[in-house]
């Protein structure tokens, strides 16, 4: 007959076990332990009966209560919709001059217009509409096609070179490389259109600014005007402003008049509703408020 062992040290009984000595005492399971498993079981269990739990190939157990987490969410947006409709076709009905000037819409502009902006627009402008290189910055105000909230809001509604029948096309020429400028010229109305926004140059870059000169107003100034400040009819941006959507580094300007440039912008009409393209037009004039 075995006779139970106890551990010298403890006293207290052991199971039988031993590794290199080490004998594992007969320790019971806490009471706290049975008690949460007992407590989690129950709960498990009233779950399972009174909550939809268990599927059953093309249905489920619906429980007793009959909850349904579909009915819930469609009440719930249905609810939404409702409190929003107040201020939404107050703002569907308005023009953007009067939505402008009554603080109460506004307030619902930058908080919706926020939301809808880092949904649809934050992927290419930034969280805060600074944009980043190709992408242009919304805080600076810098406008390639005007500021205004309804040019702002025909820009976000036909897009830029985009697929909508009415998008805004906009283009710069490949000078150098379709041949139209050799890489002379290209470095010197490079250089030249530094200037105009006082850009560092080097020694080498000031002494080709006066044949640049020449340059641009020879092939330039159509899109870009005389004095650089571009054409919001055109699209074309203004060199003379600290905004620079590829980059204000010489090899970035070389680039951009080499191998030209054509950005793009998706048309948000038929994705957006009108509501939703006044919101974002508007919330995209406050971005520079602020020092957002």
């Amino acid at each position: 007959m075995a006779t139970e062992r106890h551990d010298p040290a403890t006293g207290r009984a052991t199971t039988g076990h031993e590794w290199n000595g080490i004998e594992e005492l007969e320790t019971p399971i806490p009471r706290v332990v049975v008690f949460f498993l007992t407590v989690t079981t129950l709960f498990a269990i009233g779950y399972w009966i009174l909550m939809p739990a268990w599927p059953l190939g093309v249905s489920y157990t619906k429980g007793l209560l009959g909850i349904d987490q579909r009915d819930v969410v469609t009440r719930q947006v249905e609810d939404a919709a409702a409190a929003r409709a107040a201020w939404t076709g107050r703002i569907a009905g308005a023009s953007l001059q009067e939505i402008a000037a009554d603080d109460t819409l506004m307030q619902h502009v930058r908080e919706t217009g926020r939301t809808l902006f880092i949904d649809n627009c934050a992927a290419c402008h930034g969280t805060r509409g600074t944009g980043g290189p190709g992408f242009p910055n919304l805080a600076a105000k810098a406008w390639l096609w005007g500021g205004e909230p309804e040019t702002i809001a025909e820009t976000i509604r036909i897009g830029i070179n985009a697929a909508n029948e009415e998008t805004r096309i906009s283009q710069m020429m490949a000078f150098g490389r379709d041949g139209i400028l050799d890489d002379r010229q290209v470095r010197a109305v490079a250089a030249y259109v530094r200037s105009l926004s006082a850009l560092p140059m080097g020694a080498a870059d000031t002494a080709e600014v006066e044949a640049g000169r020449e340059v641009f107003a020879a092939n330039c100034v159509a899109c870009h005007g005389e004095d650089g400040r571009g054409s919001t009819e055109a699209g074309a941006p203004d060199l003379t402003d600290a905004a620079w959507i590829y980059g204000s580094d010489a090899q970035s300007v070389f680039t951009s008049i080499y191998s030209g440039r054509q950005g793009h912008m998706p048309h948000w009409e038929g994705r957006l509703s009108p509501v939703d393209i006044k919101l974002l037009a508007l919330y995209v004039g406050t971005l520079a408020e602020d020092g957002r």
